[in-house]
């Protein structure tokens, strides 16, 4: 019977004929060879936004006092720290498609790992910009450089975002070079100074046996890495809170609950982007509807397993109603925010745990809506973190305006979040315009496995 069985599996692979490799490359160069009127207008669009962004911050640093008056000896972390820490958590999309699902052998991830490393390498970068944005200066982030010290939170999660970014980019290249031989080899009607790109980051690129090996081994390497790193940027992250002087966040349960947390997002993330460049670029051939039948049978494993760290946070200050939590917790609950507190765990933790468990809500369209909502929700759950937590500190908030006991981000604010994902989307869709978004070696690779190499591939 194992004879059989691989004699099977041998005869299944060989019928990926050299032609069908051909055509398959011709479907994921397309989007490279010519930018429709669609996708310019959706780039210009994109960049005005940023601009609107960079408007906006100079217009804070210049009359910061008259344009985020929220900010106040209270609540001093805003909108900025929640969308930070929403960026960190998509950063993670990297280490659950790219790293978890490639060291364990789904072979169905291929598609996939490319878009997921660039939603990362954009992710960590936006959250840097949004750090930057609620500094009140941006030269006080060279100051932290030069002059943090190590016992910091700060400095902690400084230095493993840098390190982060750094392995994500590598670990985005490495597997690139092959695909820039491609695009240098089979794409002649592109500008010259294209292919001369391509030609030099390709490195010499020729697809030697020892050049193959080089790079298999620099890729096992780098998702063997990058999966500690990943997590400890969100440990860490969460650390910057759970270290605070705060009842709301003193808790030995933040590392794994914004962990669990990131890779929901992160699962919701990958399904909308998915979606969008399987209709964008149409590639229903590679992203395929047993994609989204996998993303959604692992949308819902997070699902249950950030449910599972929600109701530890929840649970063990509610059940004990002590002082410095009652006033907070009654506040989420049943107070102001408690219609905003239910919503977002209806949308962002019941939805994905429960409907994707329905084969029939694991199509395309149902999934993706799903998503969308799961995406939404979580940059809400962030801000619920991190405002109403600021808003009831150890000393109670007395004879101060009333004001001060709200936060409502101005329209500067919301207008630089905005920028940023305008920036994180334009990252994306400049990215997919200039290089494969699936990785052509690796999918192919995947059709022909069980052989050394890729036969004929340069």
């Amino acid at each position: 019977m194992p004879e059989d069985k691989n004699k099977n599996k041998s005869t299944k692979y060989e019928t990926f004929t050299q032609e069908e490799y051909m055509i398959m490359k011709d479907d994921l160069l397309r989007p490279i060879e010519k930018i429709g009127k669609a996708g310019k207008i959706w780039i210009a669009f994109l960049i005005a936004v940023c601009l609107a962004g960079v408007v906006a911050y100079y217009i804070q640093e210049t009359k910061s006092k008259y344009v985020t008056v929220s900010l106040r000896d209270y609540t001093m972390w805003g909108v900025y720290i929640s969308n930070f820490v929403f960026f960190v958590a998509l950063s993670l999309v990297g280490v659950l498609m790219s790293a978890v699902l490639k060291l364990t052998h789904f072979e169905w991830y291929r598609p996939l790992s490319r878009i997921a490393e660039v939603i990362a390498v954009g992710a960590i970068m936006l959250a840097g910009v949004s750090i930057v944005a609620a500094m009140g200066s941006p030269d006080r982030l060279y100051y932290l450089v030069t002059h943090g010290r190590i016992q910091s939170p700060i400095v902690w999660d400084i230095i493993v975002i840098m390190t982060y970014l750094a392995t994500s980019i590598i670990l985005l290249f490495i597997p690139l070079i092959p695909s820039l031989s491609t695009c240098k080899n089979h794409l002649k009607n592109l500008p010259k100074w294209q292919l001369k790109m391509y030609d030099i980051l390709s490195f010499g690129w020729e697809g030697t046996p020892e050049q193959w090996k080089i790079l298999k081994r620099t890729v096992k390497i780098l998702t063997i890495l990058v999966i500690p790193l990943g997590i400890s940027i969100h440990t860490v992250t969460a650390w910057l809170f759970a270290l605070t002087l705060r009842s709301e966040w003193d808790s030995t349960n933040f590392g794994a609950y914004f962990v669990s947390g990131a890779f929901l997002l992160g699962s919701a993330a990958m399904i909308l982007a998915t979606f969008i460049f399987r209709k964008a670029y149409k590639l229903e051939k590679y992203l395929t509807e047993m994609h989204f039948d996998k993303l959604g049978q692992v949308m819902v494993l997070m699902g249950l397993i950030y449910a599972y760290f929600n109701i530890n946070e929840y649970l063990v200050p509610a059940y004990k109603m002590s002082g410095l939590h009652a006033n907070h917790l009654l506040n989420l609950f049943i107070g102001d925010d408690a219609p905003f507190y239910w919503s977002v765990v209806f949308f962002g933790i019941a939805v994905p745990s429960i409907l994707p468990m329905f084969k029939k809500l694991r199509k395309p369209v149902p999934l993706t809506i799903i998503a969308l909502a799961v995406f939404i929700a979580g940059w809400w759950k962030r801000y619920l973190i991190v405002i109403p937590g600021l808003l009831h500190p150890y000393l109670p908030i007395q004879d101060v305006p009333a004001s001060w006991t709200h936060y409502s981000p101005s329209l500067i604010e919301w207008t630089i979040v905005a920028a940023t994902f305008a920036a994180m989307m334009l990252i994306v869709t400049l990215f997919s315009r200039y290089f494969p978004i699936i990785s052509v070696w690796e999918v192919a690779e995947g059709k022909l496995e069980g052989k050394e190499e890729i036969i004929n591939y340069k």
